[in-house]
């Protein structure tokens, strides 16, 4: 581990609209805190571009979780990103929108700070498309907004699929959808817009009543895991919806997925991902706020942004692929 200090600017949703008790962001905050590095919080609307480099209206801040209020900043001031800031974190949640576009590509001009993820690789990874370049790995999957296609599509799988909107977060928008049920073609016009926008639809995989692993990777490498196992009255698995966390370990097929994934996740700039995986199949890869950090370290009773941190101060002091793993028994 590195003993310099640095300079950490989050790009981020608003402090006081976060969890503090499961945000990641947080977490990362908190450790860099710890390690006396110098911390800077930056709304995305309040990236700018001068002299052809990008900068960012910031604020000093300092952390704490012990009590309200858990975030304390000092003035305003202005940083050339290149010349004042050591790491860029973009944490922003999805929607992937025009906002969140230009602010990633305003990122994309910093060529000295180390921005997570890279902001190519973020803007060529939507996280629903992304899982699609390994169609071996993914359950039965269509892309389309026609209505007849998809409903074609749920006969091929036997009657009932999965309907995801392709810039949804947090399981926005995500329906089961059967063929018995009256409002099936309601829910295909509403989530293809009567037809004009795109979804991914995919094979039910019943595995998720067991849970839906949520596997986070620093540079390709697995450093922990957990199950989100839906409520008994909801089809989604999100935490925030009612999933509850628990603990998981890596099989066969997890590693399979981690190992096929990971030259691709490298070569993009993709240094902190998690993915999504049910029974064995890869549904989802999320670039842009990975979360479960905070989950993981409850149920291992590990120290996750402690191994993030490590990896982002051995990737600016000039090595690189040599992650720690800090966990336990997870992929045994």
């Amino acid at each position: 581990m590195s003993s310099a200090q640095r300079s950490l600017v989050f790009v981020m949703d608003p402090p006081g609209s976060i969890d503090v008790a499961a945000d990641t962001t947080f977490v990362l905050m908190l450790e860099a805190a710890r390690r006396g590095h110098a911390i800077f919080y930056a709304d995305p609307v309040d990236l700018g571009v001068q002299g052809g480099r990008a900068v960012a209206q910031v604020q000093p801040v300092r952390v704490r979780r012990e009590a309200a209020p858990h975030f304390e900043f000092d003035e305003p001031r202005l940083l050339t990103l290149d010349e004042d800031a050591d790491v860029v974190f973009q944490r922003t949640d999805p929607p992937v929108d025009a906002a969140y576009v230009t602010a990633t590509q305003i990122l994309g001009l910093c060529r000295t700070a180390l921005v997570l993820n890279r902001p190519s690789g973020i803007l060529a990874a939507n996280e629903k498309l992304y899982a699609c370049r390994f169609p071996e790995l993914m359950p039965d999957t269509l892309v389309s907004h026609e209505v007849p296609r998809l409903l074609a599509f749920m006969e091929e799988l036997g009657g009932e699929m999965i309907v995801k909107p392709l810039d949804g977060r947090g399981g926005e928008g995500i329906f089961h959808a059967r063929q018995d049920d009256r409002n099936l073609f309601s829910i295909l016009e509403q989530s293809t817009a009567f037809g004009t926008r795109r979804v991914m639809v995919q094979r039910y995989l019943p595995d998720v009543r067991r849970g839906d692993k949520r596997i986070l990777l620093l540079d390709g490498e697995p450093i922990g895991a957990l199950l989100r196992v839906p409520d008994d009255r909801e089809t989604r698995s999100n935490l925030h919806v009612g999933g509850k966390p628990a603990r998981a370990s890596l099989d066969e097929r997890d590693r399979r997925i981690v190992e096929a994934l990971a030259p691709s996740l490298r070569r993009d700039g993709l240094f902190f991902v998690g993915i999504d995986v049910i029974g064995g199949f890869l549904t989802e890869v999320n670039v842009t706020s990975p979360t479960g950090v905070q989950e993981i370290d409850a149920l291992d009773g590990t120290c996750l942004e402690a191994a993030i941190l490590d990896g982002i101060e051995q990737r600016l002091d000039g090595h690189v692929h040599s992650i720690p793993t800090p966990i336990r028994n997870f992929h045994r």
